[in-house]
């Protein structure tokens, strides 16, 4: 019986995906909005803010950061929490504070440029071609970030990668194995695990 090329096939369709990573260009500040949970993204400290009052443009603002105490401010509406809100929720929010001086304010916020909050964001430290942080979103898993991350370097021992994760803010960290070498190199998608908001992928140096 002549052999399944499968594997073959799913090795060089993961080898390819990693050149093409590797060839990417960075995500663009204006790209689209990444979901952190529910589909909605959350702000964070560090995001650049558009924020719209109809038929009031003296209220709007186009280019608003939010500082790093997750705060902003606006034409009276000064001091607002941003950060860790949906960008639906803080429009709602300022909304209401310019009733006081607007008949029937209008309010939209848009995102411009993202940076999510920084206890949701996945790491990748260790023998990554490239470590990084970068904001969850839904259905992420190792091997997306893997490709994000360019791939191992050349002294990885990937198939020692763990990530660690906490299940609550103040539990006591728990240890996940993951054998990146094989799911890369060798296509073994039962190791394309799952990631959680806050996760960090550590990368081992292997031994010579």
């Amino acid at each position: 019986m002549r052999p399944s090329r499968t594997p073959l096939l799913r090795r060089a369709s993961l080898a390819a995906m990693l050149a093409l990573a590797a060839c990417a260009s960075p995500r663009p500040a204006d790209s689209p909005p990444i979901a952190i949970t529910g589909g909605e993204y959350i702000l964070g400290a560090g995001d650049t803010l558009t924020v719209f009052v109809h038929r009031a443009p003296e209220l709007s603002a186009p280019d608003l950061p939010i500082r790093p105490d997750g705060r902003l401010s606006l034409p009276l509406v000064p001091d607002i929490q941003a950060a860790g809100r949906t960008p639906t929720a803080l429009a709602a929010s300022i909304q209401e504070r310019l009733r006081t001086f607007v008949r029937e304010p209008n309010v939209t916020v848009m995102v411009r440029s993202f940076q999510g909050p920084p206890g949701l964001a996945i790491r990748v430290i260790g023998e990554a071609a490239q470590p990084m942080a970068t904001p969850y979103r839904d259905g992420l898993t190792v091997l997306d970030v893997m490709i994000s991350a360019r791939g191992l370097t050349r002294y990885a021992a990937g198939n020692r990668a763990s990530i660690i994760r906490r299940e609550a803010p103040n539990a006591a960290p728990v240890t996940i194995p993951v054998r990146l070498a094989d799911l890369l190199r060798n296509g073994d998608i039962s190791q394309d695990v799952a990631m959680r908001p806050g996760d960090t992928l550590v990368i081992p140096q292997g031994w010579f």
